[in-house]
């Protein structure tokens, strides 16, 4: 569900003319986010850590109303909730892209994130497809063979896109507590850096309230 925004009213409106003519409209940032313990509370409830942060990273972003603002024939629309749409690998090292469907019972997504993951592994190419490709999406992508502190994206500027785009590094630690960098780019025409700020603080804050539940 979506709800069409009034530009003549949305208080966004000059950032929307004035980004929205950009070849690049994206900017993004990477900041670290600490996850002590978080690893072993995926582990104590059975989960791999990848769909345990990738569960905590789409609610969080679902709390912050512009990183589910779209931009679509030139109209603007919020929808009520947004999906992952994660790259998964296969051994042979290619990847492909996928849908997994918000869900707030950590249970639900990962039962429908395994199912993706099978379907990849029985895939062969990009598994490009409307699904795939909808646009009340992150698109998320793990990096965890490296600690990467910048990231950049390819991108078809003839191509309309306006999903928010978040990727995970390489787990390191630093005077004790374990860390992760996190990548977020978005259309600027839609969010600024004090909606990724609200974005970061919400996926630390639930890794580290999951992380207290466990001890």
């Amino acid at each position: 569900m979506k709800q069409l925004i009034d530009l003549q009213t949305w208080n966004r409106r000059e950032h929307f003319a004035f980004f929205g003519a950009f070849e690049e409209p994206f900017f993004g940032l990477v900041a670290p986010v600490e996850c002590t313990g978080a690893q072993a509370e995926a582990k104590r409830r059975g989960v791999s850590f990848f769909l345990y942060y990738l569960y905590h990273a789409v609610q969080a972003a679902n709390e912050v109303p512009e990183l589910r603002t779209r931009i679509e024939d030139g109209q603007v629309y919020q929808y009520a909730r947004v999906h992952a749409s994660a790259t998964l690998g296969r051994p042979d090292h290619t990847f492909a892209f996928s849908f997994i469907e918000q869900n707030d019972d950590l249970a639900g997504f990962v039962a429908a994130a395994t199912a993706e993951m099978e379907a990849v592994q029985n895939s062969s190419g990009l598994r490009l497809s409307p699904t795939t490709a909808r646009v009340d999406v992150l698109h998320c992508s793990a990096i965890p063979w490296v600690r990467f502190t910048g990231l950049t994206h390819a991108r078809s500027f003839a191509h309309p896109d306006s999903c928010p785009k978040i990727s995970f590094s390489q787990l390191y630690e630093e005077h004790g507590r374990t860390y992760m960098n996190v990548a977020v780019n978005v259309h600027h025409a839609l969010a600024d850096g004090y909606h990724v700020g609200q974005f970061l603080q919400a996926f630390e804050r639930r890794l580290a309230v999951n992380e207290r539940m466990s001890e």
